[in-house]
């Protein structure tokens, strides 16, 4: 019913909304009274205050509403008023674009949207304007009326869509001409008489003159200029009088010249037949008027027609004739013989008087050549209107039992992108479609309940588990009968109490979550008798997509189909499924059809090169269960069937509008089906690395690697991928896909190496390219395929892996500097070599094509210059609308590309957010791209992301998002854009593509840049978020970060964020609380308890800089102290919480323990009682005994036990983080040592450690000085335990850590002075175990700075101390005790010792080693913290043969990074100096690992080798270096021992 058709009282918001969109309220306001209910009962009462509180509702939008509900209330049949001003409307709204005019309220629940019909459509009256969601958004493909015949009861459907207009076929088959004649419809009856008659006699004429049928129809669009309809679309047009049109072919008699051609043109032009369009919400009758022209031989042979068209003459209000024309068809017009081809036309009347006769004599003899096309139908069907299928066509199969001999024509379906196929035959995979379908495709088996999603995991993961996209999934609906597991087949009324609801979830999700309308076709298979779970299955994928446009049917058997159709008319109409459906066809006429439109030749065969130089083939379905990995074959694009002008212009286009690259641009490059590719100066750099690391004999690595750091759109990627073109030949080649875990990636890169190859040691070398992956990745997978070499027992010798790392960075040249070797940096600047190169080819390109075509590639060709990106801009967005919808969209796609890497919106998205409705396929690109202003169309490009293909778009480039937005952001500031976006409810609700938009939009709030993954700098929070807080203010920063952490749905990570930033600006209230809410959500994360610790720390340091030393008191002080004390209970807690956290390390706690704990030590020393130089002893009384001066007793009553815990608390975080960094490496960079003092911790800890050491032992050394300074105090042996222990400290002998930076910072004399301060006899005196530990290490750190020291004791001396320790050691001894006694009692042939004491010792502290570093590295991969090697075994004897780390990195070249690399490499041991150093220790493999002897006979000493690569793959004798780590014994550089 329409809705002026309804009282008030029965409107629903639906109803309001479609009247609120036709008196032309704002959209936003329109979805908020969507969104709160408003009916016609409430919009009758709604008062301005309602819509003030509950809206926002600004005055002047109140005022149109409030009006026009009063006109509507005083209104006797209510909507009058409204069809009354629609034309007015409509002329508004005709200026711009249809998608700036409009916008849907996008709620799923809303079924009434108001459609402008632009063009000649517009004279339609308002109720015309309605329509329903589905109806306006899809558009399906319709028959004509069977031709020359009377069928009173055929139906159009409006806006289905006939075949194209279309010229001489066979003469009998009918040429066809569209007019849309919705003007005309309403004119006058003698102007349209004469406008009817006009069409009618041309197009009658030209059928006649070369004697073909025709129909000519009247209400089809025939011209889709400026207009929402496509081609051939059935409109319709209002008939008050068909007399009208019956009486208009009077004119035959005053058109045509002579009496006989009067009469024959009434013979062949058939009287106006008129069949009715149904709409189904519509009661206004339209019709589709069409005239059929039938020129039979008998009556038209030997004529030319001649005819004189009437013309209506305003000026004279008569009807007018046009001059005398002889008319034709040409194609799909009708056009007027010029007067040079006349003569030949007349020349040519006998042989079209032949040829016509011929066609009839056929036609009576064939009747059935009348029968309908299937194949072009089936073509249509399958293509959505295209010429050919396309990859971006997703297929959904839904078929039951085949027959065996249906089995052999299968073929179509292999090279159709299956998503998933719906089978009803339980014996399938035994000996069904399954089965075939699996010797040529890899098939992931499911069953209807594997989509239910029980356990709720996102979509994307929900992807990957199922390995959809990967692989076409086999969902099993009735049951497998070969399956051993609880799935078998079961009748029809049991299917549906327990499969039914299963079904039901499976198509929901694939409908609503992961496959947008558009992109794929369902089709049914109808191969056997249809019972009711299929029909089920038909039922409710009709109902998911609103109707049956991309659903085809196909059944050879007529039986089938029909019971199939009495069963699906329930949801759908027969003559829509007549429409959809292929009945009749054989199979393998089928699959012959479809083949024929396929992109690509079936069953062709891929090739791989093997390591004896020949080819080997690549089975689909081998190829397809290496799913992780893009493998490129020698052949790779030669199964490409045909090439034409709109291929090769879509894939150039693709790339120069800033695609990436394609492998069919390679192919059409190389068979110069367009222009060469310009081969980079980079491209030469990076193939001469390759070609050394193929040519270096032997290989110094199995795994090897080389970077590409590239600046964003510069060409990174394209040179990485020309290199594995161009190497496909020779090696074998893949990209990997990074979504899938590193241990899958290595398992199929290890399967593709030995593909069809006989020997493990002789395969060709694996090239893959990897791109935008962190070094983590990397390095876990470099780890993986390393150990699978290694197990495999391949010769370490042997090149297997080489992994091409392409990866964005917006320094590359500094990303080369730091390893030069393995490293090509590509930038924006270009050689001078490459300029003219690229002005060459922009010329070449600028012949071809249109400037937008090749936008990029112009901005490329001019280095991405600031001035011409900023006058590129500039010149853009000029007289661009800044309120319009699209320009919106623009800013907020700029907003993410230009702070987020790799981001894109999906088209979908867009098209809810313009309000533009799901469109068909076939017209949908077109429409999207119309809808958009001219400046979106250049900067946008579209792309359609593996593996889903789902179209989404992105700015051509980042530098010119990042300008768009600059000047953009001059009408609306970036945190307005951004709070915008965050208010966005139809772009965060849509169901496609929703996981990566809101991954994009989170990071957009929340990434912070980091130097180690590739960014510029190192930010404390999200760059937009900085960029607010530095060019607006942080009030407005703070604002987003509020609205995110509600968006994303209370995320405790934003409210962390909300404490970090208002502690970065003081305001500690705030602060403090967003620091509680993180906490509320996430009670016992490490990291947001260190947060919480981070604000009372902040809030400590600047209270206590605001207070006056000099004025400090025990009660001014209490509150001070009393935060700072709050800040270390919060970190205590986040270590705490860090210790049961096994998938990281968190060790931050312990370090801002340390430094609030110092300060705090500052800050009580400043107090008055304790200022005095006189009164520090006072101090440590109360730090460090039982007594509470009463000046203090009750200002600070409430934690005096906390502040005489403080010395314990700082003392017992130091020796953690001491003990934390001797097991790992401390990785950093030379930019790193440069670090602001503030971030010492993270970039040089040990730096750090010293200095705090030192301080700490200084303040606890000044306080514990006699007044009086007498000089025997000074002497080491009359200091107090306390004073020599806090002396050592300040010495950089308080730990294990700080006296090895000793060494490493060449302070000698320090080990001196340190080993002078302890007792001159260590037997007499007793000392605490973890003093004799730092004595022993003093020691053997001297032994190494200054071998002849007169300080040094002997080895000998050093043992016994250590049995000491062994023989105390319990569970709380420290590690450096066991890392002591696997140092000293390591075999030495030189000594004279007790075999089975000493290997008592050193396995026990082996032994213990290993357990405590399991419990230290919890479920860290090794990888992530690599354990670090404090000594190496010299070639001397005694304290000698101990060589530090640091001597080997003295003898090493080269920067610090590049340093790392040799030892991460192990070029290391290829630089004499240090080889010569060293002792080989003789040891041996067994069962892949290594072993050396002990200290007794038969006793074996297990080593962790650090370099897989180089163990050898069978039981051997080896030799190698050997070091001592925390993690026992380490062996570098294993050769077998020849």
């Amino acid at each position: 019913m329409e809705i002026k058709d309804l009282p008030l009282e029965k409107w629903t918001e639906n109803h309001v909304s479609t009247w609120l969109e036709l008196i032309g309220l704002k959209d936003q306001y329109i979805q908020k009274l969507h969104e709160d209910e408003v009916t016609g009962p409430v919009l009758k009462g709604i008062t301005e205050d309602f819509l003030k509180a509950k809206t926002g509702m600004k005055p002047g939008q109140i005022d149109l509403l409030l009006s026009k509900r009063n006109e509507l209330l005083k209104s006797p049949q209510q909507h009058e008023t409204q069809s009354n001003e629609q034309p007015v409307l409509q002329k508004k709204e005709a200026k711009g674009s249809p998608a700036e005019n409009k916008r849907n309220v996008g709620k799923k629940n809303r079924k009434v949207s108001v459609v402008k019909e632009p063009g000649p459509a517009k004279e339609e009256s308002s109720t015309e304007k309605t329509k329903t969601d589905s109806e306006s958004s899809c558009k399906r493909d319709c028959n004509p009326r069977p031709f020359d015949t009377g069928d009173i009861d055929f139906k159009y459907v409006k806006h289905t869509v006939l075949q194209p207009e279309s010229g001489i076929i066979d003469r009998i088959t009918p040429c066809h001409e569209y007019k849309s004649f919705a003007t005309a419809a309403l004119l006058d009856r003698t102007q349209l008489q004469a406008k009817f008659a006009n069409e009618v006699l041309r197009f009658a004429c030209g059928c006649m003159n070369v004697r073909t049928n025709g129909t000519i129809h009247f209400g089809v669009m025939d011209s889709v200029e400026n207009t929402r309809h496509v081609h051939g679309e059935i409109i319709g047009v209002p008939v008050n009088d068909r007399d009208f049109y019956v009486d208009a072919l009077d004119y035959i008699e005053r058109c045509f010249m002579t009496p006989s051609q009067k009469e024959e043109a009434r013979l062949c032009i058939r009287l106006p037949k008129f069949i009715e369009v149904i709409h189904r919400d519509s009661q206004l009758k339209h019709w589709v008027i069409e005239v059929d022209i039938v020129p039979t031989v008998k009556t038209v042979r030997g004529q030319i027609y001649l005819v004189r068209l009437p013309k209506f003459n305003e000026k004279s209000n008569k009807v007018e004739l046009d001059k005398k024309r002889v008319y034709r068809r040409v194609g799909a017009k009708t056009e007027p013989i010029s007067e040079d081809d006349h003569i030949e036309f007349i020349a040519g009347m006998q042989e079209r008087d032949k040829r016509r006769e011929e066609a009839e004599s056929t036609s009576y003899q064939n009747p059935s050549l009348h029968s309908e096309d299937l194949g072009r139908k089936l073509s249509l069907l399958l293509t959505c209107g295209k010429n050919r299928i396309d990859n971006s066509q997703w297929y959904i199969l839904v078929t039951n039992k085949w027959e065996t001999e249906s089995l052999k024509y299968t073929n179509f379906l292999l090279n159709m992108n299956i998503f998933c196929v719906f089978d009803f035959d339980p014996d399938s995979k035994s000996s069904g479609l399954c089965s075939q379908y699996e010797e040529h495709h890899a098939a992931s088996l499911h069953f209807l309940k594997d989509y239910t999603n029980e356990s709720g995991q996102s979509i994307s993961d929900f992807i990957k588990h199922l390995h959809l996209f990967d692989q076409t999934s086999w969902i099993f609906c009735n049951g497998r009968s070969e399956y051993l597991g609880d799935e078998n087949s079961c009748d029809e009324k049991t299917w549906i109490k327990t499969k039914k609801k299963h079904l039901k979830k499976a198509i929901s999700v694939i409908c609503n979550e992961i496959l947008p309308t558009g992109s794929f076709v369902v089709l049914f298979l109808l191969m056997s008798p249809v019972e009711q779970p299929l029909v089920h299955t038909f039922h409710e994928f009709y109902a998911e997509m609103n109707g049956n446009d991309y659903i085809v049917s196909i059944s050879e058997s007529k039986e089938n189909f029909t019971k199939w159709a009495s069963h699906a008319q329930d949801s759908c109409s027969l003559e829509s499924l007549n429409c959809a459906s292929i009945v009749g066809m054989k199979i393998s006429h089928i699959d012959e059809t479809v083949q024929s439109i396929q992109p690509i030749k079936t069953r062709t065969t891929k090739h791989l090169r093997v390591f004896n130089k020949g080819l080997c083939s690549l089975k689909s379905v081998e190829e397809e269960r290496m799913l992780s990995l893009e493998i490129l074959s020698i052949d790779q694009c030669d199964d490409i069937k045909s090439v034409d002008e709109d291929f090769v212009k879509n894939t150039e286009g693709h790339f120069y509008q800033g695609g990436k690259v394609r492998w069919e641009h390679f192919w059409l490059a190389d068979n110069t089906h367009c222009g060469e590719f310009i081969l980079r100066d980079a491209y030469r750099d990076v193939a001469k690395i390759l070609d050394c690391i193929l040519k270096s004999n032997p290989p110094k690595k199995s795994v090897e690697r080389i970077n590409i750091y590239h600046h964003p759109g510069s060409g990174g990627s394209t040179v990485a991928r020309q290199l594995l073109w161009n190497f496909r030949g020779d090696l074998r080649c893949a990209v990997v896909k990074p979504s899938y875990p590193v241990t899958t990636v290595c398992e199929h890169a290890i399967q593709f190496r030995e593909y069809e190859e006989k020997d493990r040691n002789n395969c060709l070398p694996v090239l893959l390219l990897v791109e935008d992956c962190d070094e983590e990745y990397l390095d876990e997978l470099r780890h993986e395929l390393g150990n699978a070499i290694a197990s495999m027992k391949i010769s370490p010798s042997t090149l297997c892996f080489i992994l091409l790392s392409c990866g964005r960075s917006h320094d590359p040249e500094k990303m080369y500097r730091a390893l030069p070797l393995q490293t090509v940096a590509v930038t924006h600047k270009l050689t001078e070599k490459e300029k003219k190169l690229f002005a060459q080819k922009r010329r070449n390109l600028e012949q071809q094509y249109e400037p937008q075509f090749i936008l990029t590639f112009v901005l490329m060709s001019e280095e991405f210059k600031e001035q011409y990106i900023k006058d590129f801009v500039e010149h853009l967005l000029q007289g661009i609308d800044h309120s319009s919808l699209v320009t919106r969209l623009i800013r907020y796609v700029a907003l993410l590309n230009c702070y987020v890497q790799n981001s894109y919106i999906p088209v979908s998205h867009c098209e809810a957010f313009l309000g533009l409705g799901i469109q068909n396929d076939r017209v949908r690109q077109h429409y999207f791209e119309y809808s958009l202003s001219e400046q979106a169309r250049l900067v946008f490009v579209h792309l359609r992301e593996n593996p889903t293909y789902i179209s989404s778009i992105r700015i051509i480039h980042p530098l010119v998002a990042k300008e768009i937005l600059h000047q953009l952001s001059g009408n609306q500031q970036q945190s307005a854009i951004a709070m915008d976006l965050l208010q966005e409810n139809l772009l965060f609700e849509h169901r496609f593509g929703r996981d990566d938009f809101k991954k994009f939009s989170r990071n957009l709030f929340m990434r912070r840049y980091k130097r180690s993954k590739g960014d510029n700098t190192d930010s404390l929070f999200s760059p937009l978020i900085e960029h607010v807080c530095d060019e607006e203010n942080p009030t407005k920063a703070i604002a987003l970060l509020k609205a995110a952490y509600m968006r994303f749905g209370k995320d405790p990570f934003f409210a962390q964020q909300l404490a970090r930033i208002h502690y970065t600006h003081e305001h500690f209230e705030e602060a403090k609380h967003w620091a509680e809410v993180a906490k509320s959500h996430l009670p016992h994360d490490s990291f947001i308890l260190h947060t919480e610790g981070q604000v009372y720390k902040k809030w400590f340091y600047v209270k206590d800089d605001l207070l006056d030393k000099e004025e400090a008191t025990a009660e001014n002080t209490a509150e001070i102290i009393e935060i700072a004390l709050k800040a270390i209970a919060c970190f205590r807690a986040s270590q705490a919480a860090a210790k049961s956290e096994k998938d990281f390390m968190n060790n931050s706690g312990y370090f801002g323990q340390v430094d609030v704990g110092f300060r705090l030590l500052q800050l009580i020393k400043s107090v008055d009682l304790f200022s005095n130089e006189n009164r520090k002893s006072e101090l440590i009384q109360y730090l460090l005994t039982d007594h509470i001066q009463e000046e203090v007793k009750k200002p600070w009553h409430k934690f005096h036990s906390q502040l005489k815990g403080l010395q314990k608390t700082i003392y017992e975080a130091l020796e953690w983080i001491s003990e934390d960094l001797s097991y790992f490496q401390t990785d950093k960079s030379d930019e790193e040592e440069q670090k602001h003092k503030e971030q010492e911790h993270l970039y040089n800890p040990r730096k750090w450690l010293l200095s705090k050491t030192t301080a700490y032992a200084s303040f606890f050394s000044d306080m514990v000085k006699s007044d009086t300074q007498e000089p025997e105090l000074m002497n080491p042996q009359g200091l107090t335990p306390l004073m020599r222990r806090m002396r050592i400290y300040q010495l950089g002998g308080g730990n294990i850590t700080t006296i090895f930076s000793l060494l490493t910072d060449h302070k000698t004399r320090n080990l001196e002075e340190i080993i002078n301060m302890y007792p001159e006899d260590l037997q007499k005196e007793k000392l605490d175990p973890i003093d004799l530990v730092n004595y022993i290490f003093s020691q053997i750190a001297l032994g190494c700075a200054s071998p002849r020291s007169p300080k040094l004791v002997t080895l000998q001396k050093l043992q016994e101390l250590s049995r000491q320790l062994y023989k105390q050691s319990n569970n709380r001894s420290p590690t450096s005790a066991f890392f002591l006694h696997f140092l000293l009692f390591w075999p030495d042939e030189s000594q004279d010792m007790d075999p089975s004491q000493h290997n008592k010792i050193l396995m026990s502290a082996i032994s213990t080693l290993k357990d405590l570093y399991e419990i230290k590295i919890k479920n860290v991969p090794p990888r992530k913290k690599r354990i670090f090697t404090h000594f190496f075994l010299g070639q001397r004897k005694g304290l000698d043969r101990f060589i530090h780390r640091s001597k080997l990195e003295k003898l090493l070249n080269g920067t610090l990074n590049e340093k790392r690399l040799k030892w991460h490499s192990g070029e290391v041991w290829a630089t004499p100096e240090i080889t010569q150093l060293l002792k080989r220790v003789q040891g041996w493999t067994e069962n892949g690992a290594v072993f050396v002897q002990g200290t007794c006979k038969g006793s074996k000493i297990r080593v962790l080798p650090l370099h897989y690569a180089s163990m050898p793959n069978v039981n051997e004798n080896v030799v190698f270096y050997l070091g001592f780590s925390f993690d026992g014994p380490v062996a570098f550089n294993i050769q077998v021992l020849h």
